[in-house]
């Protein structure tokens, strides 16, 4: 397997990494361009799209100006800070609730009603819907956060037709950063095609009623029916992604809310040392990405430290030594998820069999799954040292973040079970 040079993301890294002639891959380099840029004339367009929008409001006579979805994490509280504080902007923020809380992000999400002084529309799914959807998307994709992502990123746009409010501010978009899907000076926003492809895995509501062996019904997937083209453009629905405009550093916004807005971290993870990303779910960063090991070889680890690496803030070999510590772990959220669902592991494990990218796993003459190549033996990988991103004092940002947080924190492994609300 080919890893990257710089960070450690390996080839069958979804969606699309690709690598160039120095072995440096697609997301390395985006970051690499979005650090070296100003962001002041991004930022100046970006008051000019939320001035227009906060007129046609008000002319409208309508008291919000926007549309944030949140979901209680670090990115939707910076998020809803910086509309409405730095911009000046009157939010509805929104949010759907897929059922598998922790406790850890209802606070959080408490929090940010708090000290924002938003209102929320929250959309909470039918439980069994959500346990019956997980079970089959499993199967079917090999993800039980399918409904997740479907409806996070369907309800939004829902919300936005309802309340007459054209313009939905997202954080991050996720896969410039992740893989360097786009380039800084594209700009891209959201639209129902990359929602599709990307965050719903190719699947629309329709296309799995369609399919013979589905068991959900129209009521559990009508949560995930996009409004019609007349609605959007009636509307004029349009999505915008704040990282486009401003410089995007979760790390940086993260100390920000934790010493600004009392946002609570985790104490400890078991597939990740970030203590304060993916808290607000029970599966995000446990059984979701531990499936995500179990078919190409990596998981939330290899994010988080590629991450890290790509900033400055942490050595690749670093990286590799938190990769080889969290990356394998079996997340004790399998059993809550089990439980819910009224499956076995072994049950579980055979579905995603097949799913296994070859080029990464093998079976050993027992029958037993074995890695056939990991990033821990490319540590010497020629050409690593000519690549290598310089180390910044955001080395010790890392450590002060820990200290701080630990006055926030509430503990996560093996205390949370999925709270209904």
């Amino acid at each position: 397997m080919e890893y990257c040079k710089r960070c450690m993301y390996p080839a069958n890294a979804r969606p699309g990494i690709i690598f160039d002639e120095q072995g440096v891959c697609s997301g390395c380099r985006n970051i690499e361009d979005r650090l070296s840029r100003s962001f002041v004339d991004n930022e100046k367009l970006l008051l000019e799209i939320l001035d227009e929008y906060r007129r046609r409001q008000r002319e409208k006579g309508n008291p919000y100006d926007c549309i944030i979805p949140v979901g209680g994490g670090k990115d939707s509280t910076y998020q809803t800070w910086l509309v409405k504080y730095k911009y000046g902007l009157n939010p509805l923020v929104v949010t759907y609730n897929h059922t598998f809380n922790t406790s850890l992000g209802l606070r959080n999400l408490a929090n940010l009603l708090e000290r924002m002084d938003v209102h929320l529309v929250r959309f909470t799914q039918a439980p069994g819907s959500a346990k019956r959807i997980a079970r089959y998307m499993l199967q079917k994709v090999g993800d039980v956060t399918w409904h997740y992502h479907a409806g996070i990123y369907t309800f939004p746009m829902k919300a936005a037709v309802m309340y007459d409010t054209p313009l939905v501010i997202w954080g991050e978009e996720g896969y410039s950063d992740l893989v360097g899907m786009h380039n800084q000076d594209d700009l891209v926003e959201f639209t129902k095609k990359l929602r599709q492809e990307h965050c719903m895995r190719g699947f629309e509501p329709e296309d799995l009623l369609n399919e013979p062996d589905c068991p959900l019904t129209p009521y559990d997937l009508e949560p995930f029916v996009y409004p019609s083209e007349e609605d959007l453009e009636r509307v004029g629905v349009r999505g915008i992604y704040l990282s486009n405009f401003i410089r995007w550093d979760a790390h940086e916004q993260a100390q920000f809310v934790i010493d600004k807005l009392n946002f609570e971290t985790a104490q400890e993870r078991e597939r990740t040392f970030n203590t304060y990303s993916k808290l607000d779910d029970v599966h995000a960063n446990g059984l979701h990405d531990y499936l995500k090991y179990l078919k190409f070889g990596y998981g939330r680890a290899t994010d988080d430290a590629s991450t890290e690496i790509r900033y400055g803030r942490m050595t690749r070999e670093e990286g590799i030594d938190l990769v080889a510590k969290h990356d394998h772990v079996r997340p004790s959220d399998m059993d809550i998820f089990l439980e819910a669902v009224g499956m076995t592991e072994e049950e579980l494990l055979a579905m995603v069999e097949p799913m296994r990218d070859p080029s990464i796993w093998q079976k050993d003459g027992s029958g037993q799954w074995v890695v056939r190549d990991s990033i821990a033996n490319h540590r010497q990988d020629e050409g690593v040292d000519e690549v290598r991103m310089p180390l910044g004092d955001g080395v010790r940002r890392i450590q002060n973040t820990e200290e701080r947080a630990s006055l926030h924190c509430q503990p996560l492994v093996g205390q949370e079970k999925y709270i209904i609300l």
